[in-house]
């Protein structure tokens, strides 16, 4: 979508603070973190929610996890929480997909 933050920034049309990027995710730290370690993980494909997940382009979804796993293991981190807001009322501000990875302090539950 050409008016999608996220897209801007996968396509590198706007700066970004990359953490890995393959033909398919790209990772960044988020601009606003939440935890000393916080970055999220995007398709480059324009998917807007989990809600738009589909059998055709559900497997994006297993490699961002597969991605979040590997870049995990190389920064150190054993312990983490991996978040994705669904629509306005659970916090999305941007409708692309994104999964949040927040790590090194203690995280609380309920989380909202």
């Amino acid at each position: 979508m050409s008016d999608c933050l996220f897209c801007k920034i996968a396509a590198g049309e706007i700066p970004s603070n990359k953490v890995y990027e393959d033909e398919t995710v790209y990772a960044f730290y988020d601009i606003d973190p939440q935890a000393p370690t916080h970055f999220l993980v995007i398709p480059k494909a324009h998917i807007a929610s989990v809600a738009e997940i589909t059998p055709e382009n559900a497997t994006v979804v297993a490699h961002i996890f597969a991605v979040i796993s590997k870049v995990t293991k190389e920064l150190g981190l054993e312990s983490y929480r991996v978040v994705s807001n669904i629509g306005e009322q659970a916090g999305q501000s941007v409708p692309h997909l994104h999964f949040h990875v927040l790590s090194g302090r203690d995280m609380t539950w309920p989380p909202g």
